[in-house]
């Protein structure tokens, strides 16, 4: 394994869990401010690790503007004291009580989400004016992804128009996710992520000449981060989430990106059913799933082994070096997808200089806190 990956012992750690290197964790947070240039361009999302220790090393580092995607990690976001969040979500039904509760628990901060939809803007027009309170919503630009939001054009004109009048809502901007470019080839990305940026560019500025105001336009993730960075356009912040902690899928999407994996899943062999067969405790309850079946997880120490079976409590390895393994070995193993990976674990092992020196609550995996 590689030494960065250093465990003096681990014969104390539970299996299967999550390890975070905190010196990792640091050298991506240092990277990402370098591409981005200015901590002031920085809102990250905070989906990826969702822990208020990695919250409180942001902000220790200077970044005050933060992302989120549910009310629970706003929340947590707030109670490590973040005062500019984006909830970079549609709120509907409940949950736009859920958000009059936080401008009302939440005073100082100033909160922030998206709409795409008239009755939405609307509803919750309505229900924030009626409790004396304001929020500001973010026009929600579709680049192509086709999740959510609308194409600049009539109907994107007349929600920001119904932004801009509504009473109890302050026009935030844009927010541009292209979470579908993930292009691996550098120049057909940025080629890409500026077909969507332009138009959301070109509709700025025809709002901005009808009197609107667009202060800031929210764009898109980790593997478009480094296009975005290089655009000079003061309304920019910059979104990254996923490079916090890396993770073996980006590593393979974005080999342009200088980050290293900050979290492993440590595992134990518990069977060697065949005399090429290892069985570790790394079911698909320990890692996150969405990845296709056997390309879920890296094994440093296993290069070419197949995952031949994967099921709620185990992992089934196909490998010539299952000879060098007994029940009760240790395996560390990299996940594919970290973000969904994180929300798996209550807590997680911190490790520096190569000890568990702390554990990490995992707060916002939970969809509720107290609102």
């Amino acid at each position: 394994m590689d030494s960065k990956y250093s465990l003096v012992d681990p014969s104390g750690i539970l299996s299967p869990s999550m390890l975070v290197f905190r010196e990792l964790v640091d050298r991506n947070l240092r990277k990402m401010i370098a591409i981005a240039g200015n901590v002031n361009r920085l809102r990250p999302h905070c989906k990826t690790h969702k822990m208020p220790a990695v919250t409180k090393i942001e902000l220790a580092m200077g970044i005050t503007k933060h992302k989120c995607a549910t009310l629970a990690e706003a929340e947590m976001l707030a109670d490590c004291g973040v005062k500019d969040i984006f909830l970079a979500y549609n709120l509907v039904g409940p949950n736009i009580d859920r958000a009059v509760k936080f401008l009302q628990k939440y005073t100082d901060v100033k909160f922030a989400v998206t709409a795409d939809d008239s009755a939405m803007i609307t509803a919750l027009s309505a229900a924030v004016s009626a409790a004396g309170k304001s929020i500001r919503v973010m026009l929600d630009i579709d680049p192509g992804l086709h999740r959510t939001g609308v194409l600049p054009g009539p109907r994107a004109e007349g929600l920001y128009q119904q932004i801009v009048s509504s009473p109890g809502i302050e026009p935030g901007g844009f927010h541009l996710y292209d979470g579908h470019n993930h292009q691996t080839n550098l120049e057909e990305r940025t080629a890409a992520v500026m077909a969507g940026w332009n138009g959301a560019a070109q509709l700025r500025d025809d709002f901005v000449g009808r009197g609107w105001p667009v202060p800031r336009i929210v764009c898109g993730g980790t593997g478009s981060f480094p296009v975005f960075a290089k655009l000079q356009d003061p309304a920019v912040e910059l979104a990254p989430g996923t490079c916090v902690f890396h993770d073996s899928g980006y590593g393979t999407s974005f080999p342009d990106m200088d980050f290293e994996p900050a979290v492993v899943m440590l595992t134990r062999v518990i069977s060697r059913p065949t005399p090429d067969r290892l069985t570790c405790d790394l079911g698909n309850k320990a890692v996150a799933s969405d990845p296709p079946r056997g390309q879920r997880v890296v094994f440093p120490d296993l290069p070419g082994a197949e995952q031949v079976l994967h099921n709620e409590e185990h992992i089934v390895l196909q490998t010539p070096l299952a000879e060098n393994y007994k029940p009760g070995d240790v395996l560390l193993a990299i996940p594919r997808h970290v973000c969904p990976t994180s929300a798996l674990y209550k807590q997680a092992y911190v490790v520096e200089g190569g000890k568990v020196v702390d554990m990490w609550d995992v707060t916002a995996r939970d969809r509720f806190l107290t609102i």
